[in-house]
Parts: structure tokens; C-alpha cells; sequence
């Protein structure tokens, strides 16, 4: 990079405190809404997130098996309800992404 006449080496950009496991738009959309609210239940997700049944059963399964969320199955009379709420492992894991996202913005207007 060139700046008034001399070559400078650009800055170096880290994104290793970046989560793999929110680089989906699903499961970031999923962590965003159970962050903001206590819980959320598999049908408000699918409808917030306009997903189909498999693609949101199958994020919500790596998130769980993470730790990052907590899945309860119950019933409302006799339909099943499943509910999903996020954990304490879960939100130190976003908020720490999200951190690393702003630190990540804030390197490259520099």
C-alpha cells in the first residue's frame, strides 16, 4: 500500500477470536434472538428466521451439543412444544464474538 510516496505495509487484521460456530446466518439469527429474549420456542424461531423444520432443527442441534443452548421438550395439551433458551456457556461464547466482530470493524477503519 502506498501512502504519500512511501510503501507501508498494511495492517494486520485478526479474526482468530472469531466463533466458527456462529458463522452461519442461521445460527447467529438463533443466538441474536434467544440473547434479546428468555426463550423462544421452535416456531417463533422458524417463522423470526423464515427456516424450514430441518434446517433449523439441525443448527439448533450443533448449538446444544456445544453447550450454547438449552433445548425443553413439553407439551401444550397434546401438541408438543419444544423451547429453546440460551445458556451461560452460550452467552459468554456470543458476546465474545460479537466483541471480536467490533474489534474486527474498528481495525479495519484504521
Amino acid at each position: 500500500m502506498k501512502t504519500g510516496g512511501q510503501d507501508t505495509k498494511p495492517a494486520t487484521i485478526s479474526i482468530t477470536r472469531l466463533n466458527k460456530a456462529f458463522e452461519s446466518r442461521v445460527r447467529l439469527g438463533v443466538m441474536s434472538v434467544l440473547m434479546v429474549n428468555d426463550s423462544a420456542d421452535f416456531t417463533t424461531l422458524k417463522q423470526l428466521l423464515e427456516l424450514t423444520d430441518g434446517n433449523l432443527s439441525s443448527h439448533t442441534r450443533a448449538l446444544e451439543e456445544l453447550g450454547y443452548i438449552s433445548c425443553e421438550k413439553r407439551f401444550i395439551g397434546r401438541k408438543p412444544n419444544t423451547v429453546f433458551s440460551v445458556t451461560d456457556k452460550g452467552r459468554e461464547a456470543f458476546q465474545e464474538h460479537l466483541s471480536a466482530l467490533e474489534k474486527l470493524i474498528g481495525d479495519c477503519d484504521k
